[in-house]
C-alpha cells in the first residue's frame, strides 16, 4: 500500500486540527476559524496564479463558509453595535470573495486578507484573563 505525500500530511493536519478543536476554548476556536480562513486565502491566491481554477473556487468557498461561521458566532446581546458592524465586514469579505472567484481577483483576496488579519490581531490581543472568562459580558465573545 502506498500513500502520497499530499495525503498523508493532510491527513496528519486533519488528525492536529481536530484535536486542536477538541481541546480549545471558544477564543481558540475563533483564533482557528480566522487561521483557516487566512490559509484558505492564501491557497486560493496561489491557485489564481497558477489557472488552477476548481481548485481556486473550492478554497474560496471554504473561506466563505468559514466568514459565515465567524458571522454566525457573533453575540449581538454583548455588544450589538459592534457586533452589528463585524456583521456588516463579514458580510462584505464574503461578497469581495465571490467576485474575487468570478474574476480571479488577486487583489479582492489580498484585501479580505488584510481585513481578517486585522481582527486576527485585535483578537489575538485579548487579555489572558478576558479570554478564559465564563463571564460573556466582555467584548470578547462579540467576535
Amino acid at each position: 500500500m502506498s500513500y502520497s505525500a499530499g495525503r498523508v500530511s493532510q491527513a496528519y493536519a486533519s488528525v492536529g486540527t481536530h484535536s486542536q478543536v477538541e481541546a480549545a476554548s471558544p477564543h481558540r476556536l475563533i483564533q482557528l476559524l480566522m487561521d483557516g480562513a487566512l490559509d484558505r486565502l492564501a491557497l486560493a491566491r496561489g491557485q489564481i496564479q497558477r489557472g488552477e481554477i476548481s481548485l481556486k473556487a473550492n478554497s474560496i468557498s471554504r473561506t466563505m463558509s468559514i466568514i459565515d461561521g465567524l458571522r454566525l458566532s457573533l453575540d449581538h446581546s454583548v455588544d450589538s453595535s459592534l457586533s452589528e458592524n463585524l456583521e456588516g465586514l463579514y458580510d462584505y469579505m464574503n461578497r469581495r470573495l465571490l467576485l474575487a472567484n468570478v474574476k480571479n481577483d488577486t487583489e479582492a483576496l489580498d484585501e479580505v486578507s488584510g481585513l481578517l488579519r486585522e481582527l486576527k490581531e485585535a483578537w489575538d490581543a485579548i487579555p489572558d484573563p478576558a479570554r478564559d472568562s465564563k463571564d460573556y459580558s466582555s467584548s470578547e465573545a462579540v467576535v
